[in-house]
């Protein structure tokens, strides 16, 4: 009789430790179990630690609420100025309702993937080059609220996104090395202007002072010729003052002449008087002439002979 019950009693704690080691179930800190009872929720999300479950009629499954990052595959796309781009990006989320997480979506982690693609070419088209290049932070925010509206449904928080490299044509990458090439040349130009102003205000300022002072001049003319000939060369240096240039310059200018007085022009003298013209006449109607006839300058006619004188009978 004994041994028939020492043995019933093995019996039901071998029994009881193979039901103990399949209905026994370990979450782990970073984790939280969702149990379904014959394919329903069957309370509260199971805390990490140790916890029970009902062999073959409850199912565990644990959810991991660590942060993931996932990386967004190349994505690309037209801007709106129209310039072709390629972008890539990276997402980082974590499921904060792991019963929503299992229920309400299939895969979250597929699902994100997908809305994080649509949603950053929609980014894309919606963004100038100049804002996906230089405003990437705004980008980041729009693209975050974008990817976060639709998970708050399947339990998952969206923590981060960053746009990680934006891949421009060989074309684009020289017209914009070429711009910024040109907009430094702008920059030194006009820096290079304004050290030319400032300097020309203070050898003006130099220049008013040498003046007052002429001993300066010849001092600094001094220090130039010092610094010329410190270094090793041949080359001979002779001061020469600018005003004996200008001194041999007025000399070999002529002496300007006295004016002569003026001479009164003669009384002009009227024209002589207009003979008439005879008629022009046809080339039919006009004799030949001798050479003596068509000479210029015809003789004059003869003087009449006096009139008679009466005689006294």
């Amino acid at each position: 009789m004994l041994e028939e019950l020492l043995g019933a009693a093995a019996a039901v704690a071998a029994g009881g430790l193979v039901y103990l080691g399949a209905a026994a179930r370990v979450v782990k800190q970073y984790e939280r179990g969702v149990v379904l009872r014959l394919g329903r929720l069957r309370g509260d999300v199971r805390p990490p630690g140790f916890t029970l479950v009902i062999p073959a009629v409850d199912r565990l499954r644990k959810v991991n609420l660590q942060i993931v990052t996932m990386p967004i595959p190349a994505q690309e796309g037209i801007t709106r100025d129209n310039v072709t781009v390629r972008v890539d990006a990276v997402v980082y989320f974590r499921v904060v309702d792991a019963a929503a997480a299992i229920i309400n979506v299939e895969d979250y982690r597929f699902a994100v993937s997908q809305m994080a693609q649509t949603s950053l070419r929609s980014i894309i088209g919606k963004s100038e080059l100049d804002d996906l290049l230089s405003n990437r932070e705004k980008l980041n925010e729009g693209l975050e609220l974008m990817i976060d509206s639709p998970a708050i449904g399947w339990g998952v928080q969206i923590d981060r996104v960053e746009i990680k490299d934006v891949s421009l044509p060989d074309t684009m990458k020289r017209s914009m090395a070429r711009q910024a090439e040109a907009d430094r040349e702008r920059r030194a130009r006009i820096i290079n202007a304004d050290a030319e102003l400032q300097a020309s205000k203070k050898l003006a300022e130099a220049a008013k002072e040498m003046s007052e002072q002429p001993a300066a001049l010849q001092l600094r003319l001094l220090q130039t010729v010092v610094a010329v000939a410190a270094e090793k060369n041949s080359t001979l240096v002779l001061p020469f003052p600018v005003e004996l240039l200008r001194f041999l310059e007025k000399a070999q200018q002529p002496l300007p002449q006295h004016p002569q007085p003026q001479q009164q022009p003669p009384a002009p003298q009227p024209p002589p008087p207009a003979q008439p013209q005879p008629p022009p006449q046809s080339a039919a109607q006009t004799p030949l002439q001798s050479p003596a006839q068509t000479s210029p300058q015809a003789s004059p006619p003869p003087p009449p002979p006096p009139p008679p004188k009466a005689v006294d009978e």
